[in-house]
């Protein structure tokens, strides 16, 4: 399992395509959505004057489409993503890094529901409840058998999800074959990738982000510091 995981990540980092830099309207539209989520996910951080601020000036950016790469295509359809080149190339990569993960799994599994079905493989040292039973045990449909007996299918799932520390202490913190971390990835993206999604109407999003800029209520975390900490005195 540890070798499959290296392995893979390597073959996802020669697959892996060189993304292509950003001209500037486009780096700033992209950073100016950032820019906002920021403001809301700290905005207790800073005064209310300072918020109040940003936070009008934010608003009318994204109404009045100060941002937008092309403003001459405001309020127009959007482009559809299988014509745009970074569109599928990135669709592409995203395809490619699937496939490095999904081929070896199936692989594995497939060789072991061939060769291993139905065997046990070891006892845990430690009681467990029934409710463990299923996932300590699949493909081994015995009721009478102790929970603490661990399926071979079992085994290499608990494997697949176990070893992410040890796959962090070889390859690093972002290696592709930490499978969490690239999960987490595509939730939550960062500054040094696309923020729109293939198909997806910039102005829109900016819409949104100013409706999520006015709902916004704000507080101070600092906001009567000095009576706080002089009554925990």
């Amino acid at each position: 399992m540890i070798l499959t995981g290296v392995l893979r990540h390597y073959a996802t980092v020669l697959l892996a395509s060189a993304p292509k830099k950003l001209d500037l309207p486009a780096q700033r539209e992209q950073r100016s959505l950032l820019r906002g989520i920021n403001l809301r996910n700290n905005a207790s951080a800073i005064s209310p004057s300072a918020f109040a601020a940003r936070k009008n000036y934010m608003i009318s950016a994204y109404k009045e489409g100060t941002f937008l790469k092309d403003p001459q295509n405001r309020g127009k359809p959007a482009a559809n993503p299988m014509t745009d080149p970074a569109a599928m190339e990135g669709m592409m990569g995203m395809m490619k890094g699937n496939m490095a993960m999904m081929v070896p799994q199936t692989l594995i599994m497939g060789w072991i529901n061939a060769f291993f079905a139905g065997y046990v493989i070891m006892k845990l040292p430690f009681p467990l409840t029934l409710r463990f039973k299923s996932m300590l045990q699949s493909g081994v449909a015995t009721r009478d058998l102790d929970v603490r007996w661990v399926s071979s299918l079992s085994w290499y799932f608990l494997n697949l999800f176990g070893l992410q520390s040890v796959f962090i202490f070889i390859l690093g913190n972002e290696n592709a074959a930490n499978q969490v971390a690239q999960q987490m990835s595509q939730m939550h993206p960062g500054a040094g990738v696309n923020m729109f999604q293939p198909g997806q109407d910039p102005d829109k999003v900016f819409q949104s982000e100013a409706e999520n800029l006015e709902v916004l209520e704000h507080e101070y975390i600092l906001k009567g510091v000095e009576e706080r900490l002089l009554s925990s005195i």
